[in-house]
């Protein structure tokens, strides 16, 4: 694992680490995720398609199962009452994983701009860095293995995701959860998000927020959020400490 910070070093700094989400905010993954889902979906012999307008209205709805469930319920009616819809979702959500895995791990999903300059920055320094997601611990290991580019798994000091914390985003518990890893108050860590859902969940921790939009939650107005940019391109700590000063 890489340098920490064993607390002496920014201990007097308004902001001590930084938390990002993943999906659509550390890589553009969602187009990646619509397609897995579509691919599994044909691979069961259904009739549904989520063009990319759907799916940006199913983004709404934090947890991929959450999403096929609501979807079904709103389009699929007569399937929505049987008894094995349960059944029937978990083994989407097992095919749609592996689809998305096999996709990004093969490295065709890469970093957003800014993002490794910046998390490169912040572990050079020895501020702590950790992921906080409500998609599933094989997905951001997919992520982190298969994207171009140098950043090193080991270099998170804490990384949570939906095994982690049940209650999807906007609740707050995966950030809660990883606050307590990094045992820092909310105040002085930074979150890093791109969806309202997010940026709502940090907020309930009390944790200030920076959204980089990406293609499917671009102009939906985050009046919670320390700035709104669209991507960490040209980002760099500096400006993080002045916005987090502000907070």
């Amino acid at each position: 694992m890489g340098e920490r910070c064993t607390g002496e070093r920014w201990a007097d700094e308004r902001l001590q680490a930084l938390i990002f989400d993943v999906d659509g905010t550390l890589a553009e993954t969602e187009e990646a995720h619509r397609a897995a889902f579509n691919q599994a979906f044909a691979a069961f012999g259904l009739p549904w398609v989520w063009d990319r307008a759907l799916y940006r209205v199913l983004l709404r709805i934090a947890g991929g199962k959450e999403r096929i469930r609501a979807f079904v319920g709103r389009n699929d009616p007569e399937r929505a009452t049987t008894e094995n819809l349960d059944t029937l979702i978990s083994a989407l959500h097992r095919c749609k994983t592996a689809l998305y895995t096999r996709a990004v791990a093969s490295g065709t999903v890469p970093y957003r701009p800014g993002v490794e300059t910046l998390i490169e920055e912040a572990h050079g320094t020895g501020l702590p860095i950790a992921i906080a997601t409500t998609t599933s611990r094989a997905n951001v290991d997919a992520l982190l293995a298969g994207a171009p580019g140098a950043l090193d798994p080991g270099w998170f000091a804490a990384i949570k995701c939906a095994e982690d914390a049940p209650r999807k985003k906007p609740d707050p518990q995966v950030y809660q959860e990883a606050l307590a890893a990094l045992a820092i108050p909310a105040d002085r860590a930074l979150a890093i998000e791109d969806s309202r859902n997010g940026v709502m969940a940090a907020r309930a921790c009390g944790m200030p927020v920076l959204v980089t939009e990406n293609v499917y939650t671009a102009g939906d107005g985050f009046t919670e959020a320390l700035a709104v940019l669209r991507d960490l391109d040209g980002v760099r700590l500096g400006d993080l400490r002045r916005w987090a000063a502000s907070s």
